[in-house]
Protein backbone atom coordinates (compact mmCIF):
# COMPACT_ATOMS: atom_id res chain seq x y z
CA UNK A 1 0.00 0.00 0.00
CA UNK A 2 0.84 3.86 -0.79
CA UNK A 3 1.72 5.91 2.29
CA UNK A 4 -0.80 8.69 3.00
CA UNK A 5 1.97 11.21 2.31
CA UNK A 6 3.26 9.65 -0.40
CA UNK A 7 -0.52 9.84 -2.12
CA UNK A 8 -0.51 13.67 -1.13
CA UNK A 9 2.74 14.12 -2.64
CA UNK A 10 1.77 12.27 -5.98
CA UNK A 11 -1.82 14.48 -5.31
CA UNK A 12 0.60 17.99 -5.40
CA UNK A 13 2.72 16.71 -8.02
CA UNK A 14 -0.30 16.12 -10.42
CA UNK A 15 -1.66 19.41 -9.29
CA UNK A 16 1.45 21.78 -10.42
CA UNK A 17 1.48 20.07 -13.51
CA UNK A 18 -2.36 20.79 -14.15
CA UNK A 19 -2.14 24.30 -13.12
CA UNK A 20 1.19 24.83 -15.02
CA UNK A 21 -0.69 23.14 -18.18
CA UNK A 22 -3.31 25.69 -17.87
CA UNK A 23 -1.33 28.68 -17.78
CA UNK A 24 0.83 27.97 -21.23
CA UNK A 25 -2.36 27.38 -22.65
CA UNK A 26 -4.14 30.42 -21.35
CA UNK A 27 -0.79 32.12 -22.26
CA UNK A 28 -1.15 30.41 -25.91
CA UNK A 29 -4.45 31.51 -26.46
CA UNK A 30 -3.40 35.13 -25.11
CA UNK A 31 -0.59 34.98 -28.23
CA UNK A 32 -2.95 33.88 -30.59
CA UNK A 33 -5.95 36.55 -29.65
CA UNK A 34 -5.82 39.93 -31.74
CA UNK A 35 -8.07 42.55 -30.68
CA UNK A 36 -9.20 44.65 -33.70
CA UNK A 37 -11.03 48.31 -33.05
CA UNK A 38 -12.88 49.83 -36.37
CA UNK A 39 -14.89 52.16 -37.76
CA UNK A 40 -18.59 50.96 -38.63
CA UNK A 41 -18.12 51.50 -42.01
CA UNK A 42 -15.25 49.48 -42.37
CA UNK A 43 -17.29 46.40 -40.69
CA UNK A 44 -18.11 44.45 -44.15
CA UNK A 45 -14.33 44.60 -45.70
CA UNK A 46 -12.94 44.09 -41.55
CA UNK A 47 -14.60 40.90 -41.45
CA UNK A 48 -13.35 39.48 -44.80
CA UNK A 49 -9.78 40.08 -43.40
CA UNK A 50 -10.39 38.49 -40.29
CA UNK A 51 -11.65 35.58 -42.30
CA UNK A 52 -8.86 35.25 -44.52
CA UNK A 53 -5.91 36.05 -41.49
CA UNK A 54 -7.07 33.58 -39.70
CA UNK A 55 -7.25 31.01 -42.84
CA UNK A 56 -3.53 31.91 -43.53
CA UNK A 57 -2.66 32.05 -39.53
CA UNK A 58 -4.16 28.91 -38.10
CA UNK A 59 -5.25 29.09 -34.38
CA UNK A 60 -5.80 32.83 -34.54
CA UNK A 61 -8.66 35.03 -33.04
CA UNK A 62 -9.55 37.88 -34.38
CA UNK A 63 -12.50 39.64 -31.96
CA UNK A 64 -13.66 42.62 -34.01
CA UNK A 65 -15.22 45.91 -32.10
CA UNK A 66 -17.09 48.68 -33.95
CA UNK A 67 -18.21 52.04 -33.32
CA UNK A 68 -17.70 55.14 -34.13
CA UNK A 69 -14.36 56.06 -34.48
CA UNK A 70 -14.04 59.02 -32.33
CA UNK A 71 -15.34 56.85 -29.73
CA UNK A 72 -13.18 54.47 -30.17
CA UNK A 73 -10.30 56.23 -30.13
CA UNK A 74 -12.01 57.22 -26.38
CA UNK A 75 -11.90 53.82 -25.64
CA UNK A 76 -8.54 53.30 -25.79
CA UNK A 77 -7.63 57.13 -24.39
CA UNK A 78 -9.83 57.41 -21.60
CA UNK A 79 -11.27 53.84 -20.55
CA UNK A 80 -7.56 52.11 -21.50
CA UNK A 81 -9.66 49.24 -23.11
CA UNK A 82 -7.14 46.67 -24.41
CA UNK A 83 -7.09 47.06 -28.07
CA UNK A 84 -4.37 45.95 -30.69
CA UNK A 85 -5.26 47.70 -34.15
CA UNK A 86 -7.14 50.17 -34.42
CA UNK A 87 -8.68 51.11 -37.99
CA UNK A 88 -10.52 54.50 -37.96
CA UNK A 89 -12.92 56.21 -40.58
CA UNK A 90 -10.88 59.11 -40.06
CA UNK A 91 -6.97 59.06 -39.77
CA UNK A 92 -7.25 62.47 -37.94
CA UNK A 93 -8.98 61.03 -35.28
CA UNK A 94 -5.63 59.24 -34.59
CA UNK A 95 -3.28 61.91 -34.64
CA UNK A 96 -5.44 64.12 -32.59
CA UNK A 97 -6.98 61.68 -30.13
CA UNK A 98 -4.16 58.92 -29.72
CA UNK A 99 -1.00 60.65 -30.80
CA UNK A 100 1.56 61.00 -29.13
CA UNK A 101 0.70 59.42 -25.83
CA UNK A 102 -1.80 56.44 -26.64
CA UNK A 103 0.11 55.94 -30.36
CA UNK A 104 3.20 56.57 -32.02
CA UNK A 105 2.39 56.28 -35.59
CA UNK A 106 -0.72 56.19 -38.52
CA UNK A 107 -0.81 54.90 -42.07
CA UNK A 108 -3.84 56.15 -44.18
CA UNK A 109 -4.94 53.49 -45.99
CA UNK A 110 -7.97 53.67 -47.79
CA UNK A 111 -10.54 56.61 -48.71
CA UNK A 112 -14.46 57.23 -49.78
CA UNK A 113 -17.02 59.46 -50.47
CA UNK A 114 -20.27 60.94 -48.89
CA UNK A 115 -23.79 59.92 -49.92
CA UNK A 116 -27.11 59.96 -49.50
CA UNK A 117 -28.93 56.95 -49.28
CA UNK A 118 -32.23 55.47 -49.38
CA UNK A 119 -34.72 52.71 -50.31
CA UNK A 120 -37.90 52.36 -52.73
CA UNK A 121 -39.93 53.11 -49.04
CA UNK A 122 -38.18 56.64 -48.95
CA UNK A 123 -40.33 59.61 -49.82
CA UNK A 124 -40.00 61.19 -53.41
CA UNK A 125 -37.53 57.89 -53.92
CA UNK A 126 -38.86 58.22 -57.80
CA UNK A 127 -37.69 62.18 -57.78
CA UNK A 128 -34.42 62.07 -56.03
CA UNK A 129 -31.56 63.06 -58.30
CA UNK A 130 -28.16 64.53 -58.10
CA UNK A 131 -29.37 67.56 -59.18
CA UNK A 132 -31.95 68.01 -56.48
CA UNK A 133 -31.17 65.48 -53.41
CA UNK A 134 -30.76 68.87 -51.42
CA UNK A 135 -34.17 70.12 -52.13
CA UNK A 136 -35.98 66.81 -51.06
CA UNK A 137 -33.99 66.92 -48.15
CA UNK A 138 -35.55 70.75 -47.36
CA UNK A 139 -38.75 69.18 -47.74
CA UNK A 140 -41.15 69.22 -44.24
CA UNK A 141 -41.96 66.15 -44.12
CA UNK A 142 -39.27 64.52 -45.22
CA UNK A 143 -37.24 62.49 -42.38
CA UNK A 144 -33.49 62.25 -42.58
CA UNK A 145 -30.81 60.61 -40.18
CA UNK A 146 -26.67 61.32 -39.52
CA UNK A 147 -24.67 59.61 -37.24
CA UNK A 148 -23.80 61.92 -34.31
CA UNK A 149 -20.56 64.15 -35.02
CA UNK A 150 -18.93 63.54 -31.62
CA UNK A 151 -18.84 60.06 -31.76
CA UNK A 152 -18.29 59.65 -35.21
CA UNK A 153 -16.78 60.87 -38.46
CA UNK A 154 -19.44 60.47 -41.06
CA UNK A 155 -21.29 62.45 -38.41
CA UNK A 156 -19.08 66.04 -39.17
CA UNK A 157 -18.67 64.99 -42.83
CA UNK A 158 -22.19 65.03 -42.97
CA UNK A 159 -22.50 68.46 -41.54
CA UNK A 160 -19.33 69.51 -43.87
CA UNK A 161 -21.14 67.81 -47.12
CA UNK A 162 -24.19 70.35 -46.60
CA UNK A 163 -21.68 73.24 -45.63
CA UNK A 164 -19.92 72.37 -49.21
CA UNK A 165 -23.48 71.71 -50.83
CA UNK A 166 -24.69 75.54 -50.12
CA UNK A 167 -21.76 77.18 -51.07
CA UNK A 168 -21.98 75.28 -54.72
CA UNK A 169 -25.61 75.63 -54.99
CA UNK A 170 -25.13 78.74 -54.07
CA UNK A 171 -28.18 78.26 -51.45
CA UNK A 172 -27.05 79.97 -48.37
CA UNK A 173 -29.74 78.60 -46.14
CA UNK A 174 -29.44 74.79 -47.43
CA UNK A 175 -27.41 73.75 -43.94
CA UNK A 176 -29.78 75.05 -41.61
CA UNK A 177 -33.12 73.67 -43.37
CA UNK A 178 -31.88 70.28 -42.78
CA UNK A 179 -29.82 70.15 -39.89
CA UNK A 180 -33.06 71.93 -38.29
CA UNK A 181 -35.52 69.95 -39.79
CA UNK A 182 -38.13 69.50 -37.52
CA UNK A 183 -39.57 66.05 -38.23
CA UNK A 184 -35.93 64.98 -38.37
CA UNK A 185 -34.57 65.67 -34.72
CA UNK A 186 -36.52 63.33 -32.73
CA UNK A 187 -34.48 60.29 -34.63
CA UNK A 188 -31.97 62.01 -37.12
CA UNK A 189 -28.64 61.17 -34.84
CA UNK A 190 -26.97 57.58 -33.72
CA UNK A 191 -23.51 56.99 -32.47
CA UNK A 192 -22.10 55.44 -35.58
CA UNK A 193 -23.63 55.82 -39.54
CA UNK A 194 -23.92 51.75 -39.65
CA UNK A 195 -26.71 52.27 -36.56
CA UNK A 196 -28.88 53.90 -39.15
CA UNK A 197 -29.48 51.47 -41.88
CA UNK A 198 -31.96 49.52 -39.77
CA UNK A 199 -34.19 52.83 -39.20
CA UNK A 200 -33.61 53.16 -43.62
CA UNK A 201 -34.72 49.06 -43.88
CA UNK A 202 -38.15 50.10 -41.72
CA UNK A 203 -38.92 52.97 -43.32
CA UNK A 204 -38.63 55.09 -39.76
CA UNK A 205 -35.87 57.11 -41.73
CA UNK A 206 -36.53 58.58 -45.07
CA UNK A 207 -32.85 59.08 -45.90
CA UNK A 208 -29.25 58.97 -44.73
CA UNK A 209 -26.36 60.60 -44.77
CA UNK A 210 -24.06 57.24 -45.19
CA UNK A 211 -20.79 56.57 -47.01
CA UNK A 212 -20.90 55.56 -50.36
CA UNK A 213 -18.90 52.47 -49.73
CA UNK A 214 -21.45 51.20 -47.34
CA UNK A 215 -24.35 51.98 -49.68
CA UNK A 216 -23.02 49.56 -52.12
CA UNK A 217 -21.93 46.80 -49.91
CA UNK A 218 -25.36 46.91 -48.52
CA UNK A 219 -27.43 47.48 -52.08
CA UNK A 220 -29.10 50.68 -50.96
CA UNK A 221 -29.48 53.06 -53.79
CA UNK A 222 -27.69 56.47 -53.22
CA UNK A 223 -27.22 59.73 -54.82
CA UNK A 224 -23.75 60.10 -56.20
CA UNK A 225 -23.10 63.81 -55.20
CA UNK A 226 -20.81 66.36 -56.77
CA UNK A 227 -17.48 66.19 -56.19
CA UNK A 228 -16.84 69.19 -54.98
CA UNK A 229 -19.63 68.42 -51.77
CA UNK A 230 -18.73 64.34 -51.65
CA UNK A 231 -15.21 64.93 -49.30
CA UNK A 232 -14.17 62.04 -51.96
CA UNK A 233 -11.61 64.00 -54.26
CA UNK A 234 -8.01 65.04 -53.53
CA UNK A 235 -8.19 67.42 -56.21
CA UNK A 236 -11.04 69.57 -54.17
CA UNK A 237 -9.04 69.56 -51.11
CA UNK A 238 -8.54 73.43 -51.23
CA UNK A 239 -12.60 73.87 -51.93
CA UNK A 240 -13.24 71.29 -48.94
CA UNK A 241 -11.23 73.39 -46.87
CA UNK A 242 -14.00 75.94 -46.86
CA UNK A 243 -16.33 74.10 -44.84
CA UNK A 244 -15.76 74.22 -40.86
CA UNK A 245 -18.21 72.64 -38.39
CA UNK A 246 -17.66 72.55 -34.64
CA UNK A 247 -17.50 69.45 -32.72
CA UNK A 248 -16.47 68.47 -29.03
CA UNK A 249 -12.58 68.67 -27.74
CA UNK A 250 -10.77 66.39 -26.02
CA UNK A 251 -11.37 68.09 -22.60
CA UNK A 252 -14.77 68.40 -20.99
CA UNK A 253 -16.61 72.08 -22.38
CA UNK A 254 -14.55 72.45 -25.09
CA UNK A 255 -14.74 72.17 -28.93
CA UNK A 256 -12.68 71.73 -32.33
CA UNK A 257 -12.83 73.12 -35.48
CA UNK A 258 -13.28 70.32 -37.85
CA UNK A 259 -12.34 71.45 -41.56
CA UNK A 260 -13.21 69.87 -44.53
CA UNK A 261 -10.52 67.65 -46.64
CA UNK A 262 -10.72 64.59 -48.56
CA UNK A 263 -11.74 61.37 -46.81
CA UNK A 264 -9.03 59.40 -45.74
CA UNK A 265 -8.82 56.43 -43.34
CA UNK A 266 -6.25 55.48 -40.89
CA UNK A 267 -4.74 52.74 -38.87
CA UNK A 268 -2.58 52.50 -35.93
CA UNK A 269 -1.29 49.89 -33.27
CA UNK A 270 -1.67 51.64 -29.94
CA UNK A 271 1.30 51.48 -27.72
CA UNK A 272 -0.64 49.56 -24.93
CA UNK A 273 -1.46 46.87 -27.35
CA UNK A 274 -1.53 43.34 -25.91
CA UNK A 275 -0.06 41.72 -28.77
CA UNK A 276 1.75 43.72 -30.99
CA UNK A 277 3.92 41.09 -32.67
CA UNK A 278 0.65 39.91 -34.12
CA UNK A 279 -0.93 43.03 -34.57
CA UNK A 280 2.24 43.66 -37.35
CA UNK A 281 1.52 41.13 -38.89
CA UNK A 282 -2.64 41.73 -39.28
CA UNK A 283 -1.65 45.34 -40.65
CA UNK A 284 0.60 44.21 -42.92
CA UNK A 285 -2.03 42.03 -43.97
CA UNK A 286 -4.04 44.73 -44.12
CA UNK A 287 -2.03 46.98 -46.46
CA UNK A 288 -0.86 44.28 -48.80
CA UNK A 289 -1.84 44.73 -52.06
CA UNK A 290 -2.92 41.57 -52.46
CA UNK A 291 -4.80 41.26 -49.07
CA UNK A 292 -6.60 43.81 -47.45
CA UNK A 293 -5.82 46.44 -49.55
CA UNK A 294 -7.54 44.37 -52.65
CA UNK A 295 -10.77 43.71 -49.87
CA UNK A 296 -11.00 47.20 -49.44
CA UNK A 297 -11.32 47.81 -53.01
CA UNK A 298 -13.66 45.43 -53.70
CA UNK A 299 -15.67 47.17 -51.20
CA UNK A 300 -15.88 50.58 -52.58
CA UNK A 301 -12.80 51.78 -50.47
CA UNK A 302 -10.16 52.33 -52.48
CA UNK A 303 -6.60 52.29 -51.50
CA UNK A 304 -4.36 55.51 -51.13
CA UNK A 305 -1.14 53.07 -50.01
CA UNK A 306 1.63 54.67 -49.62
CA UNK A 307 0.27 58.16 -48.86
CA UNK A 308 2.35 60.55 -46.76
CA UNK A 309 2.27 60.03 -43.14
CA UNK A 310 3.77 62.82 -40.28
CA UNK A 311 5.19 59.91 -38.49
CA UNK A 312 6.99 57.66 -40.96
CA UNK A 313 9.90 58.45 -38.62
CA UNK A 314 8.17 56.11 -35.90
CA UNK A 315 6.50 53.90 -38.11
CA UNK A 316 8.10 50.12 -37.80
CA UNK A 317 10.59 49.16 -40.49
CA UNK A 318 8.13 46.75 -41.92
CA UNK A 319 5.55 49.14 -42.46
CA UNK A 320 7.48 52.08 -44.06
CA UNK A 321 6.96 50.21 -47.33
CA UNK A 322 3.35 51.49 -46.62
CA UNK A 323 3.79 55.20 -46.36
CA UNK A 324 5.95 58.18 -47.88
CA UNK A 325 7.60 60.79 -46.02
Amino acid sequence: MFSKKLINGLICCALVAFLSSCSEGEKKQANNTLIVFHAGSLSMPVKEMKAAFEKEHPGTNIVLEAEGSVMCARSISDLHKPCDVFLSADYKVIEDILIPKYATWCIKFASNQMAIVYTDKSKYASEINPDNWYKVLERPDVVCGRSNPNDDPCGYRALLTLKLASIFYKDPGLYDSIVNNKNSNDVLMRSKETDLISLLQVGQLDYIFLYRSVAIQHGFKFVQLPPEVSLGDAKFEKYYAQAVVQITGSTPGSVVNQEGEPMTYGLTIPASSPNPELALKFVEYVLSKDGGSKIMDVNGQPSVVPDPTATYDSLPEQLKQFATK
